[in-house]
């Protein structure tokens, strides 16, 4: 990290700047589980952490207040899941079925009819950037954990890392942003995990840490590593087993020298849990985006098997993770307040 880097980051962490805002017509959506009367079906991606034109970043808590200071949301615990990792690599695409999941409530098929076309966060192939800055749905889920108790469940999408546009200190700022904001971060990653993928998340989560205040507690909460279109079979088997044996064997220290012994320490102290999952190929329609529709007969039936467990392991109602700092958990008003005093307003 360069010091330039830590400077602004700090500063960014601890300022009292004033925010700047922009209008909003953001609604806030109740979508209860059993009670279909409140599901609302034209949600949209509202930016909250966008790019200016200094070549920063700015945050619109005016969004942020709309989506979540609602009545019937406001005190709930939240669950944020979000995805990030490097540009053109399906992240807005994965989002879509977290965002179907949601709306069916994970009951029956919940992967839809066959010609159903994949909707919500925007997502199309080719080689260029879609997603710029911090997204967020603005569907507020409400779910009945299995001890009667409601969480506030929100998705999050992240703008790529490495296109030809972005700074690797805006790169990295936007990154530790939605890692220390998330109770779940998956990390999306193509064909394997390398030791670049490794180097780039402890330098990513550098950059959080700074903006952490001690405490007994991993800076960070749950990561999942998610390898995508994994093809080495011999090795590991698709699915959470086989992505956890991988993950062993990527952040072992046995017989490493010291500098790649210290880097699997710091990624390890980082996050309170580590796991991760392998995603077989989804086939040549959904990884060309030829057409851009999204619909499951595009997809390979191993991806879809794939896809449900997966989904379904972040998403079921026993499965998720509440947002907390310092071990206590956090209500989507005081997520409100968490996030904005990371106000994003980079100076280059």
């Amino acid at each position: 990290m360069t010091s330039r880097g830590v400077e602004n980051f700090s500063n960014i962490c601890n300022c009292n700047q004033a925010l700047k805002f922009f209008p909003s017509n953001v609604a806030v959506f109740d979508v209860r589980r059993n009670n279909p009367l409140n599901r609302v079906r034209n949600g949209r991606a509202v930016p909250i952490v966008y790019p200016n034109d200094d070549g920063g970043f700015e945050l619109d808590e005016g969004a942020l207040r709309r989506i979540l200071l609602g009545k019937d949301v406001a005190n709930k615990p939240v669950v944020v899941v979000s995805v990030a990792g490097a540009f053109r690599k399906g992240k807005s695409f994965l989002l879509n079925f977290f965002l179907r999941y949601m709306r069916s409530e994970g009951k029956g098929d919940w992967l839809g009819c066959t010609s159903t076309p994949l909707e919500g966060f925007s997502w199309c192939g080719g080689i260029d950037r879609h997603t710029t800055g911090i997204l967020l749905w603005d569907e507020v889920f409400l779910v009945t954990r299995t001890d009667g108790s409601q969480v506030a469940v929100l998705l999050m999408d992240t703008q790529g890392a490495f296109d030809t546009y972005t700074t690797v200190n805006d790169v990295a700022t936007i990154f530790a942003l939605s890692t220390m904001t998330s109770s779940v971060q998956v990390y999306n990653l193509s064909q394997n995990i390398q030791e670049d993928d490794l180097q780039h998340l402890q330098f990513f989560t550098e950059y959080g840490r700074m903006a952490q205040h001690g405490g007994s507690h991993a800076p960070f909460q749950k990561l999942v590593f998610l390898v995508r279109d994994w093809a080495h079979v011999s090795d590991a088997q698709h699915g959470a087993q086989g992505g956890q044996n991988i993950l062993n064997k990527r952040l072992d220290t046995s017989g490493r020298d010291n500098e790649l012994e210290i880097l699997r320490r710091l990624i390890k102290s980082s996050f309170s849990e580590l796991c991760c999952f392998l995603m077989p190929y989804p086939g040549r329609q959904v990884a060309t985006g030829q057409p851009a529709e999204g619909c499951l007969p595009d997809m390979e039936d191993d991806f879809k098997h794939h896809l449900r467990e997966f989904v379904e392991s972040l998403l079921g109602n026993d499965k998720l993770v509440t947002k907390r700092i310092n071990g206590t958990e956090v209500s989507c008003k005081e997520w409100v307040t968490y996030f904005s005093v990371r106000q994003i307003s980079i100076q280059h």
